[in-house]
């Protein structure tokens, strides 16, 4: 079985004020390609620093992420950013769309990171926006759309680098449960099409819809179980 995520011992401190504070305290587990994750645990348990970690925006203190067999605890800052460009999909609470562009342009903005708009690429952000049911609304922006419309959008910029695992932040955060049961059916088909997903979420019945939860706690792993 191949991995997409291997994370070895993880540990993260951070000095504040002069105090030493152990966000993470020796985090492991393995995530199999394929395989679709909840994240959980009270504030202060450490989901924000392991997710900065597996999202390549922080560096471990010590222990090791393995991201498809390649060691990137240690990369340089610019090796970490073309990891996260080419390799990681994010999903934001926020959308995190730029609001003067529109639907199909949003979804082609990491090509303009990772240097890949080309006429295929562009075919590819209208087969994402088709995938997503948001072909009526091309050229729309973000603010004649929805919420779940717009987290759509997002979902269908996290796939157009094809990468290696999805990243999401409390996806529904911001959606109303209707809302919220639309966009989790849509990253369960995505899982079912093998997409591999790591989900950071703080609501159980969302979490209860993925494949395996992980329970943090004081910056420990103390539930890891499949649902």
């Amino acid at each position: 079985m191949r991995l997409a995520v291997r994370v070895a011992d993880l540990r993260k401190d951070y000095v504040l004020s002069g105090e030493t504070v152990h966000a993470l305290r020796g985090v492991s587990f393995d995530v199999p390609e394929g395989d679709y994750i909840s994240i959980m645990g009270p504030s202060g348990s450490g989901k924000s620093t392991l997710l900065n970690v597996l999202g390549c925006l922080d560096r471990p203190s010590a222990g090791r992420y393995v991201l498809s067999e390649v060691d990137v605890s240690q990369m340089s800052d610019d090796e970490l950013a073309e990891i996260r460009s080419t390799r990681i999909g994010f999903i934001f609470q926020s959308y995190n769309l730029l609001p003067a562009l529109t639907v199909v342009e949003n979804i082609e903005v990491p090509l303009y990171y990772s240097r890949r708009l080309n006429a295929e690429t562009k075919a590819r952000c209208l087969q994402l926006a088709e995938m997503v049911g948001l072909t009526p609304r091309l050229n729309h922006r973000p603010t004649q759309l929805s919420g779940g419309q717009q987290q759509r959008v997002a979902i269908a910029r996290s796939l157009i680098n094809d990468p290696q695992f999805i990243l999401a932040d409390e996806p529904t955060g911001n959606l109303d449960t209707a809302t919220s049961h639309e966009i989790l059916d849509l990253l369960e088909n995505l899982n079912r099409q093998g997409r591999t997903i790591i989900m950071v979420t703080h609501e159980p019945d969302v979490a209860a819809r993925t494949k395996r939860s992980i329970i943090l706690k004081d910056g420990q792993v103390v539930v890891d179980k499949r649902n």
